[in-house]
């Protein structure tokens, strides 16, 4: 620690939990040498990692601090809800084609969608298809509420449900029903940047499956907090064992021993998580320093065909059986790894603790041992500073907010931190779509700025106001509000005059310039695997680059069905 720290700031890293975290991430935490965060004798900033169930609020995303994460992104439940996943998706399909989207079966909504539902099953009934449905509450989870029908009498339901084709042919295990739960990271949103875990659990139904009786949930439903209840939960069960879950490992060894060549199944189930989280990608609001781990339930049928059951928010991580601690406690261990923790997170300065120019005036930069950085203004503590004494700056400058996410790859600290200083503010950006506050502008080069590429200096003309308002009629509309820009406020807009340009309607952000945190330097590729952690998203070069200023979709789904198309090629080639 440097000199002159105060004492009673940790030497150790600082977790905080919400009352209904699992057990195990307290547990792996301590193994780690954290240390928990006690409330009543540490100041509400003094920790570093804060892990709850339940989404956090929106001061909670406000208010971060270069050194602190968060377990969950906001507005990810619309991908996480039944109701919501199945109308993404089914927007997706009308977008770019049901035949990219074709990995989720066929849903409606009721009691929305009845009329719709009516007449599809109408239509399958006369054609004498052997038709079964599912019905699922939208709002419920750990398999409560679910049944399986043939016959529309036996439909009821008395709050808001999703009815979905049931797939009648999934692949068995000497008989027995599973599905896979696939754990996926996604440490940022804009670039999109999508981990998935390589090790998982395979869960099974405890009874074997059949069409015939379709009330027995101990056969249909691969759910451990129903199957535990079964009378075969402890029983030996061909080649299953005894209780409900395998590993992935396992499940990789079952296929191996089958002589099935499973590469292109991995590579269609990354393209299901992939296209799945793209369906909310935009609507996600560019927060600093989140991560968001979710379990996806993937069903197998008996042509190696992957379907998407559904999205799991704060997946469970309770440990029930072996498989469940050799699975849970190295990806809780890899979570933490995967978060990029310094020597500098070690130095928890709060506001009120600044006393030096250089803490509030120089950006907060991050270097990994992967040699990646994390930089930002800590505008906070700017703004509270006694060094602005011009009360008309600092009134200008408290409505200065953040102009880009960290996708903004052409942002860069000027090279003279002298005239950083004496300007009081000096970031320099290219082709940012915002307005700048007119007394901060005449504190920057007039004459132009300076982006640097590759260790060289390349001029760019200074943007009128005519041509910033060109840049903003010719966005394209398909952006969705992350994307629209974070601008500067007025004093003419805000004692109600009319603004030429509007923030966000989502909320205005007033983190800095700069990011506090992600897991790789904008203009990088980021790690391709952190532990047991593999990068799947971008997946080559192209796709990283279609994702950097919100993610061109129709681009990244042609490059990834061309890998795919490479894939079957060569195995058929074989």
């Amino acid at each position: 620690m440097a000199e002159g720290d105060d004492n009673s700031t940790s030497e150790a890293l600082v977790f905080r939990l919400h009352v209904s975290t699992p057990r195990v991430v307290r547990e792996v935490l301590l193994e780690r040498g954290w240390e928990e965060f006690d409330e009543k004798k540490q100041s509400e900033t003094e920790w570093n990692l804060y892990w709850r169930t339940s989404t956090f609020q929106t001061s909670d995303h406000d208010n971060i601090k270069p050194w602190q994460r968060l377990n969950h992104h906001p507005r990810t439940a619309q991908m996480t809800k039944k109701d919501c996943l199945a109308r993404h998706l089914k927007r997706m399909k009308g977008i770019y084609g049901s035949s990219y989207f074709d990995f989720s079966p066929d849903a409606f909504i009721l009691p929305n969608e009845y009329t719709k539902f009516l007449a599809e099953f109408t239509k399958e009934k006369h054609e004498k298809k052997s038709s079964y449905w599912i019905c699922k509450p939208t709002d419920m989870s750990r398999g409560r509420g679910i049944f399986i029908f043939q016959d529309i009498k036996d439909l009821a339901y008395d709050c808001t449900v999703i009815v979905q084709k049931y797939i009648t042919n999934p692949l068995l295990v000497s008989g027995y029903k599973f599905d896979l739960r696939m754990y996926v990271c996604v440490t940022c949103f804009c670039p999109l940047t999508i981990y998935m875990y390589q090790e998982g659990l395979v869960r099974f139904a405890t009874e074997k499956f059949s069409l015939s009786s379709l009330d027995n949930i101990f056969a249909h439903l691969t759910n451990t907090s129903i199957n535990k209840y079964s009378t075969s939960y402890t029983a030996d069960k061909e080649r299953v064992g005894t209780g409900s879950k395998w590993t992935l490992g396992q499940f990789r060894s079952y296929l191996r021993s089958l002589e099935v060549d499973h590469v292109l199944l991995w590579q269609r189930i990354y393209n299901i998580v992939i296209m799945t989280i793209l369906s909310i990608a935009p609507s996600i609001p560019q927060y600093p320093n989140c991560f968001e781990l979710f379990g996806f339930d993937i069903l197998i049928d008996d042509t190696l065909k992957p379907w998407l059951l559904e999205v799991n928010y704060s997946p469970a991580l309770s440990l029930d059986c072996p498989n469940d601690v050799t699975v849970k406690k190295s990806l809780i261990n890899d979570i933490i790894d995967l978060l990029n923790y310094k020597s500098s997170d070690l130095q928890r300065d709060n506001s009120e603790k600044v006393n030096s120019t250089s803490q509030f005036l120089q950006p907060f930069t991050n270097q990994t041992s992967h040699g990646y950085n994390s930089i930002r203004w800590n505008s906070a503590e700017l703004k509270k500073s006694s060094l602005i004494k011009n009360s008309n700056l600092k009134e200008n400058f408290d409505h200065f907010e953040s102009p880009r996410s960290a996708s903004c790859p052409n942002y860069r600290l000027h090279n003279s931190e002298e005239t950083l200083v004496q300007n009081g503010l000096k970031g320099i950006c290219c082709n940012c779509n915002f307005m700048e506050n007119s007394l901060l502008q005449s504190k920057v080069d007039t004459a132009n700025r300076e982006v640097m590429s590759g260790g060289k200096t390349t001029m760019c003309p200074r943007k009128t106001l005519t041509s910033k308002l060109r840049e903003k009629m010719n966005m394209p509309k398909r952006l969705g509000a992350s994307k629209l820009p974070i601008v500067l406020t007025s004093s003419r807009a805000k004692a109600g005059g009319n603004s030429l340009v509007k923030t966000a309607p989502w909320r205005s952000i007033d983190y800095g310039l700069f990011p506090l945190y992600y897991i790789s330097d904008a203009n990088q590729m980021p790690p391709a695997r952190v532990g047991d952690f593999l990068l799947i998203f971008p997946f080559n070069q192209l796709s990283f680059l279609a994702s950097q200023n919100g993610a061109d979709v129709k681009i990244i789904i042609q490059e990834m069905f061309k890998t795919m198309q490479k894939m079957s090629t060569s195995i058929k080639v074989v």
